[in-house]
């Protein structure tokens, strides 16, 4: 299927389709999955040294120094949600790959940089398929539970608004705003997450919002749009080559990683120009 030629309507149901196609697969092959990247499900920057990582379905990769995907630690639990909190400091969610645990993590930390993780809390309970770190609170939005949860220690959680969505972004001035992406457009609440307007055009896969006037939507042809009112009006700005997006983060107003069906891919102008960083097995 031509992702690109997709109709709105249609670009919209097959949003709703992702909302519910994200599970764990225990059949998946490790093997291969040391050679190649599958099923991302998140991006991050790690500022203290400035090293990409990609969370998959397979466990966390970063690039080596030829450029190829290289696991961090041993694990190769599915990470379903996942964000970098600060340097070498990184929270997840997802799905063990051993049948012996609980079948979600809930919310777990990492703060060597990928290599380890500890249980923060949930653990068997919550499956955080977005994480947002702003204002030093976690956003995460619960499959289990459909609604999303808001904690400012990672322990104690408070229950918002119950809604389908796909990504989420919390403005970095206004810890009342919070928009997610639904089958029915970007949805928008300005109390914090507890209610949210229905979804309004245009219709995006995932947002990332660094500042005031740089929030970055990729919509699920791989079209990178910007708005510079919060939302309210948007712009292209560039398009992610290699088919449908699959993840997106917004290091700075010109810094963005995109994952799309055929690689990660990186721009440093704002998307005029991208630079593929590894491949994605599609």
């Amino acid at each position: 299927m031509n992702v690109r030629a997709l109709a709105p309507a249609l670009a919209a149901a097959l949003l709703a389709t992702g909302l519910a196609a994200c599970t764990s697969d225990s059949d998946s092959d490790s093997a291969d999955a040391a050679l190649s990247l599958s099923h991302v499900h998140g991006l991050g920057v790690d500022p203290s040294d400035g090293r990409l990582y990609v969370a998959t379905h397979d466990g966390l990769f970063t690039p080596n120094a030829e450029g190829e995907p290289q696991l961090v630690g041993d694990s190769r639990d599915d990470f379903m949600g996942f964000t970098v909190a600060g340097p070498k400091t990184f929270l997840a969610s997802g799905h063990p790959a051993s049948d012996d645990e609980p079948p979600h993590h809930g919310l777990i930390a990492s703060t060597d940089a990928g290599k380890t993780w500890k249980t923060r809390s949930l653990k068997g309970e919550a499956d955080f398929h977005a994480l947002d770190v702003v204002h030093n609170t976690i956003y995460g939005y619960d499959s289990v539970s459909g609604k999303l949860r808001v904690s400012q220690d990672g322990t104690t959680w408070d229950n918002r608004a119950d809604l389908r969505l796909l990504d989420l972004a919390v403005s970095p001035d206004d810890t009342n705003t919070v928009l997610a992406t639904t089958e029915g457009g970007i949805a928008r609440s300005t109390d914090g997450g507890r209610t949210f307007r229905a979804g309004a055009e245009p219709v995006m896969a995932f947002l990332s919002w660094p500042k005031k006037d740089a929030l970055y939507g990729v919509d699920l042809n791989a079209k990178l749009n910007r708005s510079t009112d919060g939302g309210t009006s948007w712009k292209p700005v560039g398009q992610v080559p290699g088919g449908q997006s699959q993840a997106l983060t917004a290091v700075s107003p010109s810094h963005i990683v995109v994952a799309t069906q055929d690689g990660i891919y990186e721009t440093r102008d704002a998307g005029k120009t991208f630079t593929k960083r590894l491949e994605v097995s599609s």
